[in-house]
């Protein structure tokens, strides 16, 4: 080895040792003519000392490093003087005199500061990607994923799971998200596709009696891009069987107690909440709530609906909603107002209409007017409020009102600093509907996909009352975002011909698009189900970053590109001659 230790590793009990350490030159001082360097590897920073007193011929050598350089060096272990301890550092306490010392490769001055006090723009840092992970910051973070990974993977293991590593040249299955394509020169005319998760393999997995699977399975999807969602991503999947919901919660529960524990060395309490899906809609506007702060939705359809209001008339004729948000103690200005009721504009809603709590509990807002002394003392007891609060009211469509008022919610929440950070708030979002309405296509679609279960009680309403029907379907929940999903499929035939006649398939129709899965149940599927975990989202979280490019080595921009490699890149003419392709791009106009 060229080196005996690392740069984070040395303290007062190596003193006097020789030692050798190798790294890059962090930072260069020169105190009197002593030169003092620390020296950076992934494992930390020591201080190296360059004393003509001590080596003239290490010093020398000194005079020639620049930032970044790549060196090692031989030289004895001291305490630091009086007076010069670095307490924020694990080395603070000695410092190596350096004896020799060999420039092992020298650098150009880098185009960013390898320093976390000094964040480059995000074309420079992914441009540039193996610099910005040199820094302490990026190091972290990937080592944070690798302990997660290597948790989950002993964790699984420990539960009796198997990883298997599923295919990623596959045939394309209708729904889901979109594919990526690759041409076969084997076959021309015909393509692959990349998996956009390996959920027909792990079903057949539990049909090939493999009965506990996992793997940290790589997902491709030709998205568009944003701060939580790459076209290439990880997720620890996972599959059993023989199991219902309960034994889903509780070895998912398992699974992220032990991450947290092992990473953060927090015990995070179990079991979760669990809150239905109606509930996660009715109280906070998101089936992913954020748990961290109250601001809970009332539901004053009853009372608001009396009023001579035409926005609140118009929603109960249409059997919606009227939903309450509460802002205590808030005394929001107009313009805080105004910018709320923007965001609830980009949700779809038409606007907001509020009520400010004045003294003596007098009501304030251009609605008062359309409200009885009776309807404004029923919301006021509803609501809670009192002086200093405002209150917001949004209507319409359950889903659609609920959502854009859950929006609202989240920007109250940030505005009043209600979010406590450092809380870690888990809950599962269980009895999703397993059907809604396609107004375009007029007809009943699958919220989750076509092979997720229905709840055992529903299966007698599939044709009678499709939007009634609620699922074994669930997703987990942390400080409102969703770190992954999952449900129990069908397994039999003849629920499964049902729950496709409610879409409008007949189970013949639906063997010519999942063909060999279908195929497969037909030789005896057992019961089973799993779960996906976006492995990523979780990295972030633990890391305190909400972009998960954050944890990822090499994530590409928003545009999907990568502006270190250059990809993607044009293909040369020979190139498509050998795949039987040829290129038809409309001119821009």
């Amino acid at each position: 080895m060229m080196r005996t230790h690392t740069c984070g590793e040395l303290t007062k009990k190596d003193l006097k040792k020789e030692v050798t350490l190798c790294g890059w030159v962090d930072t260069r001082r020169d105190h009197g003519g002593v030169l003092f360097i620390d020296l950076r590897d992934r494992y930390g920073k020591t201080q190296i000392v360059f004393d003509p007193k001590h080596s003239q011929d290490a010093h020398k050598g000194a005079e020639q490093l620049g930032r970044e350089y790549v060196v090692r060096v031989n030289g004895i272990v001291r305490e630091r003087p009086e007076g010069m301890v670095n307490k924020g550092l694990a080395t603070g306490e000695i410092e190596l005199i350096v004896n020799h010392v060999d420039i092992l490769n020298p650098a150009d001055t880098p185009p960013l500061e390898i320093d976390d006090r000094y964040l480059a723009s995000e074309e420079m840092r992914l441009t540039y990607r193996y610099l910005d992970l040199r820094r302490p910051t990026m190091q972290k973070h990937l080592m944070m994923r690798h302990t997660a990974a290597q948790t989950a993977r002993e964790y699984l293991s420990s539960q009796n799971f198997c990883e298997i590593e599923t295919p990623m040249f596959v045939k394309t299955t209708p729904g889901g998200a979109r594919v990526f394509k690759v041409p076969s020169r084997v076959h021309p005319g015909k393509f692959f596709a990349l998996p956009e998760s390996p959920q027909m393999y792990k079903q057949l997995l539990m049909v090939s009696g493999m009965d506990r699977y996992f793997q940290l399975a790589r997902c491709l999807r030709d998205e568009d891009l944003r701060a939580d969602r790459q076209v290439e991503f990880t997720q620890i999947d996972l599959e059993m069987s023989y199991i219902g919901e309960e034994d889903i919660y509780l070895l998912i529960e398992g699974l992220l107690k032990s991450v947290w524990k092992r990473v953060l060395h927090i015990d995070i309490p179990t079991p979760f909440r669990r809150i239905t899906f109606h509930e996660a809609m009715m109280k906070f506007g998101s089936d992913k709530p954020d748990l961290r702060f109250g601001l809970e939705f009332v539901d004053v359809t009853k009372i608001a609906g009396k009023a001579d209001f035409s926005v609140f008339k118009s929603a109960v004729d249409k059997k919606g909603v009227i939903l309450c948000l509460n802002a205590k103690k808030s005394n929001f200005t107009r313009k805080d107002i105004e910018d709320l009721t923007e965001i609830a504009k980009l949700y779809k809603l038409a606007g907001l209409a509020w009520i400010r709590v004045t003294a003596g509990g007098k009501l304030e807002s251009s609605i008062v007017k359309y409200l009885s002394e009776d309807i404004q003392k029923e919301i006021i007891k509803a609501s809670g409020a009192e002086e200093g609060d405002v209150l917001f009211f949004a209507a319409g469509d359950f889903e659609k009102t609920a959502t854009g008022l859950g929006q609202v919610r989240l920007e109250v929440g940030r505005r009043l600093k209600l979010i406590k950070e450092g809380e870690w708030n888990f809950c599962w979002v269980v009895d999703f509907p397993s059907y809604e309405w396609d107004e375009e296509k007029e007809r009943w679609q699958a919220r989750h996909h076509i092979f997720t279960s229905p709840k055992d009680a529903d299966i007698d309403k599939l044709e009678s009352d499709p939007g009634s029907v609620l699922a074994k379907a669930y997703d987990i929940v942390l400080n409102g975002v969703e770190l992954g999903g999952g449900s129990i499929r069908i397994h039999r035939k003849d629920v499964q011909a049902r729950c496709l006649q409610v879409t409008g398939l007949s189970y013949e129709d639906a063997i010519k698009k999942f063909d060999f899965l279908l195929r497969a149940f037909q030789y005896g599927a057992p019961p089973h189900g799993g779960i996906a975990i976006g492995f990523d989202r979780m990295c972030a979280l633990l890391c305190g970053e909400s972009d998960i490019r954050e944890v990822i080595a090499f994530p590409r921009t928003k545009n999907v590109e990568n502006p270190m490699d250059g990809s993607p890149q044009e293909w040369q003419e020979s190139m498509l001659k050998e795949l039987y392709l040829k290129t038809d791009i409309p001119k821009k106009p």
